[in-house]
């Protein structure tokens, strides 16, 4: 099978690229390589993919490209792809309020290029990623991809629910496969730098102190890396097909009587933040210095995901306790800055 890969060298990229060469895809990944955060991660993260591609005699091919430009793109796509997952997006809440066009360039205009791309290639299958940030103003919890979420509160969610929108205007016209999966708060090894746990873990071991929103009284759905590559691959693997049963009248926002689909793919468990802090203490031996913060702007008090959909529909499953996953985090963060106990 001939797998494209988009955002390829970012956190989730990087490990569904090593999944899909463990069971000998032929692997074609793309990235822009920008420099949100330090690109060299970036690159370490491509250069153990090649090391796995020649280890296994398995297939990988990087191209550097961005998914807002449309020319080179198409080129790539005649290459023919049996399945393609874009990860690529410009991430980060916290940036999408200080350079909006960035985030509509990458996350809308991109997104576009990919789904017109699919459309003329005919490509069998498109997943995608979205975010739980969609759900923004909801508060009713778990989390239901059978309920509206039309009300986010910051630019980063607002770009996630057009690429919903759109990618089911593709499926509609186009019948186009598409299945749009609301990530939950992914952690793990080769993470990303500006996300929580590599904050706290580097802070933390620096003696500096960590920022704690909300003065502590937030709550996540934290799910592995492993999890979300294991439900990724799952749902890429069996292409989503019109739902028969789809009511006009009473419309369920997750499927439609066209080729689409929406997940939540999380842990299905929550953990409160100071939880979750106090496991990072523990496994490094030292206390947090704490600075309590009110709540940022465009930030969720609480988070929970309903996964019977997905669980029901593709056979997945969460097996990742947070307690296993900050302790891999850690023992990946300190091999790799070459930090010792």
């Amino acid at each position: 099978m001939k797998v494209l890969i988009t955002g390829v060298a970012g956190f989730i990229g990087f490990h569904v690229a090593k999944a899909c060469l463990l069971r000998k895809n032929e692997v074609f990944g793309v990235d822009n390589l920008n420099d949100y955060y330090d690109p060299s991660l970036k690159k370490d993260r491509l250069n153990e993919l090649n090391l796995l591609a020649n280890d296994t005699k398995g297939e990988f091919t990087f191209i550097k490209l961005d998914i807002a430009d449309k020319g080179p793109l198409e080129e790539v796509f005649k290459k023919g792809f049996d399945r393609v997952i874009n990860l690529a997006a410009q991430a980060g809440v916290r940036k999408s309020l200080e350079s909006p066009q960035l985030y509509v360039k990458s996350n809308v205009v991109g997104f576009v290029n990919v789904l017109e791309a699919c459309r003329h290639n005919e490509v069998k299958h498109l997943t995608y990623a979205s975010t739980s940030s969609v759900y923004g103003l909801n508060q009713t919890l778990p989390f239901s991809e059978h309920k509206i979420a039309d009300h986010p509160i910051q630019l980063y969610a607002a770009t996630k629910r057009s690429n919903e929108l759109l990618a089911h205007s593709y499926s509609y016209l186009f019948n186009l496969p598409t299945t749009g999966l609301r990530f939950f708060t992914v952690y793990g090894p080769w993470g990303r730098p500006d996300m929580a746990l590599f904050i706290f873990v580097k802070n933390i071991m620096e003696g500096k102190p960590i920022k704690v929103f909300n003065k502590g009284n937030h709550s996540r759905d934290f799910t592995y890396i492993d999890d979300i590559v294991t439900g990724i691959l799952k749902c890429s693997d069996h292409p989503c097909e019109p739902n028969l049963s789809w009511d006009p009248l009473n419309p369920d926002p997750s499927s439609s009587k066209a080729p689409y689909r929406i997940f939540n793919i999380g842990n299905g468990r929550q953990v409160n933040l100071e939880d979750y802090i106090s496991e990072i203490e523990l496994n490094l031996g030292m206390k947090a210095k704490k600075e309590y913060l009110p709540l940022q702007p465009g930030d969720v008090t609480n988070s929970l995901s309903d996964i019977d959909k997905i669980s029901k529909e593709v056979g997945y499953k969460s097996t990742i306790s947070y307690k296993e996953g900050v302790a891999n985090f850690i023992e990946w963060y300190k091999e790799y800055y070459g930090k010792e106990d």
